[in-house]
């Protein structure tokens, strides 16, 4: 702002310069009167403007074009001066330069007009309808779109709440249509006074502000100059003390960002964000269902029955079906009193571990219980989708998710949530079972076989899996427990034959999935990968994997023949492989041009047909 000041000062002395030069005019003296006033005018909205507190986007532009007008103004009336014969008799003034300069004044004058009135308190335009809508600057004339993203923008800066609600309402409304408005809205300033809306303003207000934030976030440029305008840090105060329903629309503005922008991923891991929302997840949601014990080392039973001990009495029956909100409180403050009892029998790095587990059911925000049953399943699709996008490929948050109560969470809603709870988090245990086929410290410390949650996971991905309905969720828990393989034991069967029975799907994309999520278990960074091709066999999977590579889609085709090639790799003395003849199989790919065209085929496919050849006969006819 002070900036502006001095910015100002200069057309404030040039319209001083332009008034008293219009009394010195020797010719066109009517003409330069003229002008006199309009500069007059000018000046006093200058002097005006240096006393205000303004939008300073538009400020500048107007400032500038104002000075130059001025500066065209003081060099005509100069040259009306009485400078001498000579001067005068050779000193041209078009006839239409007046009007010209006239034109320009008032120009400048409506730019300033509507600038003060766009930068003032909008107290006033909220009580009256006339003021709502104040027109069309004229600098704005030939882009009319920038001319109300100012004027919003302006309001968003100095209005009352209510006012800004509604100008975030209309920003909305704009990012929406067009990727260009949503770019003009960065540039001019937009997402500074949008963030401090979403931490100052009425629920209204703030959820109309969290949208347009996230609508903003485009590509990964508009993302970065958002997070740079403070995002991570207002909207991680929302998730920790705002109302569901913003809490809710932040959470979505987080996936959005996150989704076009992976790299902002760690700045919001950076400001808590990742804690807090798996503290919504987990909010009514864990405790519903204690035949899983929870990350922490304390299982819900666990925690009843040393409460029984400690205290020497019976304990309530709090996990009945009946058991109502006042049960809830009471099974929280049992879990933390026998949390801290153990930890002080255990010492304190032990007690502080399971307080930081406990923490984050985010029952510490009181009245969200209170919430409808419909923004408590928004809220929670829209926490699990953002932990989705937050994890895509990020190893570190995985961690932090899978050390939290999160992967518990996801198995729950994957039971028990409907519509879009269900698929995002799906989605969510999909990315995190990705990024955990790659690392293998977190294979290890989020999957290990013992794990409770890493088991329900694994329940419910195969339950999803075993129905075979083709769904949404279908397709996402056939990769994740492709991406799984290496976590399961030989003696862990019944994963494999849900997946060979979907071979035989009539869906291709599902045909496709199965065969490479088996492909993860046959394949040769498999250590377990003969059990599993043996599993795959017995199942039935040969006759299906002949079918595919003959009759299937050409990618189907591909996926198919890569697994017959690692199954026969593994297995070739298979009496249920010579009865499919696979070697057959393998001999008629070999002369498929687009087949051999595949990189991994060209390198399989040999080293399988040799592999067969020394167990299997090479009389069998070839197939056509």
């Amino acid at each position: 702002m002070d900036d502006l000041k001095q910015i100002l000062a200069r057309p404030i002395q040039l319209s001083d310069q332009v008034i008293k030069t219009s009394d010195e005019a020797y010719t066109f003296r009517q003409e330069c009167t003229d002008l006199k006033s309009k500069v007059e005018r000018l000046a006093a909205l200058l002097r005006q403007a240096a006393r205000a507190d303004l939008y300073e986007r538009p400020a500048r532009r107007i400032f500038d074009d104002t000075e130059k007008a001025l500066d065209k103004a003081l060099a005509l009336v100069d040259k009306c001066r009485a400078h001498g014969l000579v001067r005068r008799v050779f000193t041209i003034i078009p006839a239409g330069s007046f009007k010209k300069m006239a034109n320009q004044l008032d120009n400048s004058t409506g730019d300033l007009s509507w600038l003060l009135r766009v930068s003032a308190s909008s107290s006033a335009a909220a009580d009256e309808d006339d003021d709502a809508h104040i027109g069309l600057p004229p600098i704005a004339q030939n882009e009319p779109i920038l001319f109300l993203i100012w004027e919003q923008i302006a309001v968003l800066y100095t209005g009352n709440l209510d006012a800004r609600a509604d100008a975030a309402a209309s920003l909305v409304s704009l990012a929406r249509d067009s990727d260009r408005y949503s770019k003009l809205i960065i540039e001019e300033d937009g997402v500074p006074p949008l963030l401090r809306l979403v931490k100052e303003g009425r629920p209204e207000g703030q959820e109309s502000a969290a949208l347009a934030i996230g609508l903003l976030g485009r590509d990964p440029e508009c993302v970065e100059q958002i997070v740079l305008a403070g995002a991570c840090s207002a909207f991680a105060k929302v998730l920790k003390d705002g109302p569901m329903k913003v809490q809710a629309m932040v959470a979505w503005a987080v996936s959005e960002l996150a989704a076009n922008h992976p790299k902002c991923q760690d700045a919001f891991a950076q400001h808590n964000v990742i804690r807090l929302l798996v503290g919504h997840l987990a909010f009514e949601t864990v405790q519903e269902h204690s035949k899983y014990a929870v990350t922490s080392k304390l299982s819900i039973h666990s925690v009843v029955m040393d409460k029984k001990n400690i205290t020497g009495g019976a304990v309530p029956d709090l996990l009945s079906a009946g058991a109502g909100s006042q049960s809830k409180t009471e099974m929280h403050s049992l879990v933390q009193s026998t949390m801290a009892a153990k930890s002080s029998s255990n010492g304190g790095a032990t007690g502080s571990k399971q307080h930081n587990s406990t923490s984050l059911s985010g029952s510490t925000a009181r009245g969200r219980e209170l919430e409808d049953p419909e923004t408590k399943a928004y809220m929670k699709a829209n926490a699990a989708k953002a932990l989705w996008q937050l994890a895509k490929g990020n190893a570190a948050i995985c961690k932090s998710i899978t050390e939290s109560r999160a992967l518990l969470c996801f198995a729950v809603l994957l039971e028990k949530g409907e519509g879009e709870v269900q698929y995002n988090s799906a989605m969510a245990l999909m990315e995190i079972c990705g990024v955990a086929e790659q690392n293998s410290d977190l294979r290890r410390s989020a999957f290990k076989p013992t794990s409770p949650a890493a088991r329900a996971v694994v329940d419910q991905l195969l339950r999803v899996v075993d129905k075979a309905e083709y769904d949404d969720l279908l397709v996402p828990c056939i990769v994740s427990l492709g991406c799984l393989s290496r976590t399961f034991r030989a003696t862990e069967t019944r994963i494999i034959a849900p997946l060979v029975k979907l071979l035989d799907e009539r869906e291709a994309d599902v045909s496709r999935e199965a065969a490479m999520a088996l492909t993860k278990f046959a394949c040769t960074d498999n250590y377990l990968r003969v059990d599993h091709s043996k599993a795959i066999i017995e199942a039935g999977g040969a006759k299906h994997l002949v079918q595919l590579v003959y009759f299937g889609e050409q990618a189907v085709q591909l996926a198919a023949l890569t697994l017959v090639c690692y199954i026969a790799q593994s297995v070739p003395d298979s009496e249920e492989l010579a009865q499919a003849e696979i070697l057959t199989v393998l001999e008629w790919a070999s002369k498929q041009a687009y087949m051999m065209q595949d990189p991994t085929i060209e390198t399989l496919l040999p080293e399988a047909k040799i592999r067969l050849e020394l167990y299997q006969s090479r009389g069998a006819k070839a197939y056509y």
